[in-house]
């Protein structure tokens, strides 16, 4: 039987819509409060970040995958409050964030405790919500795929995202030298100022010819591409010899003509992945692993997520609406509390 805190209610507010829709679904519910299982720890969920594959199951293209939650929401920061079997008891009260496969939009959460991260003094809560998601997706992608390392230089897409900006803390504090492409002037100059070496504003600029301008006509060590389609084989232009191209979206379409011989003249590598159907022993390694080699740099205040907007839970009709119109620079978290 998991051990509860005196405080935990039976019942709690939750974002679980009953079929796909627009930003309206996204209407607080009562649902029971979830009750940790083995090696499981409850959260009372301080701040959720929001992500587009929570757009998209919200819209019905990207249902949660076996056993997860119907409760919208894959980060979360909070307070443990209870823990399952094969957790210790003084882990209740301890501050954590954590990566799960649903569930993050209610004000109580079940974690795989091998998943939580502590929360630093460095950090708020709302900036430790802001976190998992983003860091296990650039982690394993870029540099445990993509194989990133000190001197390379790397193109990345989408640089004001999420994912963008995590990218962008990463490569300044392991030395890799990283380009961005943005939508727009202003977003170019926001990915500037967050440390990225170059920026590329795509609508003006062709990202081939000017990554070839940057690097010399080298070409990059990693391409990390979230747009799919078109962009597959132009971003294979920009790819060194040896490169690797590493997709974990399909924004633009979900196939791409590639020239073949090519990749095999340059001995390219095409690789990609997606993080949320993996299983909880993977993800507890890559937690394990991003406790060694990352968080010390989140402890010193070194790696800190760019928030856009924090919304109040009950507005995250508005905070869906933000992600879906792509103005937004960083990460948008609702708030618990």
């Amino acid at each position: 039987m998991p051990s509860l805190a005196n405080t935990v209610p039976d019942v709690m507010k939750a974002i679980d819509p009953k079929e796909p829709g627009g930003p309206d679904v996204l209407i607080l519910c009562d649902r029971p409060v979830p009750r940790p299982g083995r090696d499981e720890v409850l959260i009372k969920v301080s701040a959720a970040g929001v992500n587009r594959p929570e757009v998209m199951q919200r819209q019905g293209k990207y249902p949660p995958p076996p056993g997860a939650p119907s409760i919208l929401g894959m980060e979360i920061a909070g307070t443990i409050v209870a823990v399952g079997e094969g957790v210790g008891q003084e882990q209740i009260g301890q501050p954590v964030c954590a990566l799960i496969s649903g569930g993050a939009y209610a004000e109580y959460a079940v974690a795989p405790f091998g998943q939580c991260l502590p929360v630093p003094v460095a950090l708020t809560m709302i900036e430790a919500a802001a976190i998992p998601e983003t860091l296990f997706t650039v982690w394993t992608n870029l540099f445990e795929r993509g194989y990133a390392t000190e001197g390379d230089t790397v193109l990345v897409h989408g640089g004001t995202s999420g994912i963008g900006t995590m990218a962008i803390a990463l490569c300044n504090v392991f030395g890799i030298d990283i380009i961005v492409t943005a939508g727009s002037k202003a977003k170019c100059e926001a990915a500037l100022s967050l440390g990225a070496t170059h920026a590329i504003d795509y609508k003006t600029e062709d990202f081939v010819e000017r990554v070839a301008e940057i690097t010399n006509g080298k070409g990059v060590a990693v391409v990390l591409d979230m747009v799919g389609g078109e962009y597959v084989p132009r971003n294979l232009k920009c790819l060194a010899d040896d490169g690797r191209h590493v997709s974990i979206a399909v924004q633009a379409g979900a196939t791409a003509t590639v020239p073949l011989f090519e990749i095999m003249r340059r001995r390219l590598t095409l690789t990609g992945s997606t993080l949320r159907p993996r299983d909880t022993a993977f993800k507890c390694l890559v937690a394990d692993e991003l406790a060694r080699t990352v968080w010390p740099h989140v402890e010193a205040g070194q790696v800190k997520p760019v928030i856009d907007r924090v919304f109040p839970f009950a507005e995250a009709p508005a905070a869906h609406a933000r992600m879906e119109a792509g103005e937004h620079v960083g990460k948008i978290v609702l708030t618990m509390e």
